[in-house]
């Protein structure tokens, strides 16, 4: 699970790098302006809200990255670990936005660059806490195994 933590901070890093990187210039669009590479910075949480508390939201971030790692390492469904090393990734790649971009430590704010319609911006860390919370619930509502007699 730890690969998968690392894989999806390290992605998330490396597109944040490239769209800072390349389109600064203004968006790009992929299939018409339906879809689209559209540079944003997020100084709130998911969905832009509470911008004014971004100190709090990095350090609540902070904690629940700790409590996701403890319910890694006590899960033994591998489904459930699946869930929670993709959140737990997530969560870590907007950290550390939180504590590197400008204007500064516990402040920074998100890059965000995907545009899809009219869902808000997103990156590969919202992707990948979106996806891991899926599989959770999915993890959540599936039939026990048979335990054979």
């Amino acid at each position: 699970m730890v690969a998968v933590v690392v894989a999806v901070v390290v992605l998330d890093q490396i597109t944040k790098w490239w769209a800072v990187r390349n389109l600064a210039d203004g968006p790009v669009d992929l299939i018409g302006t339906t879809v689209q590479f559209r540079l944003t910075r997020n100084a709130g949480g998911a969905f832009s809200i509470l911008r004014g508390a971004t100190p709090l939201l990095a350090v609540v971030a902070l904690v629940l990255a700790v409590l996701l790692v403890r319910a890694v390492r006590r899960s033994s469904d591998p489904l459930v670990q699946l869930g929670l090393a993709l959140v737990l990734g997530g969560a870590v790649g907007n950290l550390v936005d939180r504590f590197t971009r400008s204007p500064g430590f516990l402040r920074g704010e998100v890059v965000d660059f995907v545009a899809v319609w009219r869902w808000p911006v997103f990156n590969v860390a919202d992707s990948a806490v979106t996806i891991g919370a899926v599989v959770l619930v999915v993890a959540a509502f599936r039939r026990p195994a048979a335990v054979a007699p």
